[in-house]
């Protein structure tokens, strides 16, 4: 018997029901009919942040970033790279701090670059600062399990 995630289309935030066998088949939005993962970390802004990383049955790992930060700037290929290769097991996600100020302030964000994990919309794991690709997926191995 398959069990059934719900997964929030980062395009019209519709939420959509993938069984659980299925996720790595690449599914598309039943509303939009565009990928409901694309390898690529979603950009988030205050009109769809809670519609995409508030809900839903996936972790949602967040960069807090701003485009003037060296060590965000550093470390975004390696965040890119972890979308491609965590997706469809977790839902990777950006917000520019200088873009999006509301946001960085509701969570407290002090320092960029900020990785925050999100799970049911609660936060259950931060770390501040960039990190290599091996310090990331321990990060997310701890942050996961």
């Amino acid at each position: 018997m398959s069990t059934t995630l719900d997964i929030p289309c980062p395009h019209c935030s519709a939420l959509n029901r993938v069984p659980s066998d299925r996720i790595g088949e690449h599914p598309v939005c039943g509303r939009c009919k565009q990928a409901l993962f694309q390898g690529k970390p979603v950009e988030l802004t205050s009109s769809n942040f809670d519609a995409v990383a508030g809900r839903g049955d996936l972790p949602v790992v967040i960069d807090f970033w701003a485009p003037w930060c060296g060590p965000c700037r550093t470390f975004a290929p390696v965040f890119t790279e972890a979308a491609r290769t965590l997706e469809p097991q977790v839902r990777l996600a950006k917000v520019d701090t200088e873009a999006q100020p509301a946001l960085a302030q509701r969570y407290g964000i002090r320092s960029i670059p900020t990785l925050m994990v999100l799970r049911g919309g609660r936060e259950i794991a931060r770390q501040a600062g960039a990190l290599n690709p091996m310090q990331l997926r321990q990060f997310l191995a701890n942050a996961l399990h």
